[in-house]
């Protein structure tokens, strides 16, 4: 039997890093239908076993905390005090300020994966608008070299950057998977993805476009 015992009086939360693990890859795992399914929730559910063994589809309560455990130390999930609720409000309304607390620049789009972007913030209407069409053909040409990328070279990523001279991103490509949708957030200079902000952005773009 499990020795796991879960603290009274806490609420299920995605850390950032474990919102990003997430919709970082379109293969799906145990993990990742977990945080994905915690990320559909209105609120953050209250931790018990009986919302673990519902938000992980598991019948067997010792698996569902191994999970737990497993997720725990990987720094994926946290227990948090207060209950927190789901960005409210229509996306058109929300995405640019949580786009724009994501990144050092201020210059930053959402696309779709048809080359258009949803929301932008610091970019110029044409400047995003180009962006956006790259980010469609970068996906084109990711999806071509996969195999060579992950069979013979190792890079499990899907982002893409354009560097500079030393190597740093000038301008990134992160694909994000949601649902049956591949978006990409596009950045110019530093992310800021290790922030509440990116959980609150990832949670309100599942909650829209997760089935």
């Amino acid at each position: 039997m499990s020795e796991v015992v879960l603290a009274d009086n806490l609420f299920l939360y995605p850390t950032p890093v474990g919102a990003y693990y997430a919709v970082a890859l379109p293969e799906q795992e145990k993990s990742r239908k977990f945080i994905k399914k915690l990320l559909q929730k209105k609120q953050t559910p209250a931790l018990n076993v009986e919302n673990l063994m519902q938000l992980m589809d598991e019948d067997d309560e010792e698996k569902a905390l191994d999970l737990l455990v497993h997720c725990q130390k990987l720094g994926w999930v946290q227990g948090i005090e207060e209950e927190i609720k789901a960005p409210t409000g229509s996306l058109e309304e929300i995405l640019p300020s949580l786009l724009d607390r994501i990144t050092e620049s201020g210059k930053v789009l959402l696309a779709d994966d048809q080359g258009f972007y949803l929301a932008s913030s610091g970019f110029a209407h044409e400047v995003a608008e180009e962006l956006s069409a790259l980010s469609a053909e970068i996906a084109t040409v990711h999806k071509r070299r996969s195999g060579l990328l992950m069979n013979n070279l190792g890079v499990g990523s899907h982002a893409w950057a354009i560097v500079d001279a030393f190597g740093c991103s000038q301008t990134g490509f992160w694909p994000i998977f949601i649902g049956e949708t591949r978006f990409v957030i596009v950045i110019s200079g530093i992310p800021h993805f290790n922030q509440s902000d990116f959980v609150s952005l990832i949670w309100a773009l599942n909650i829209r476009y997760a089935k």
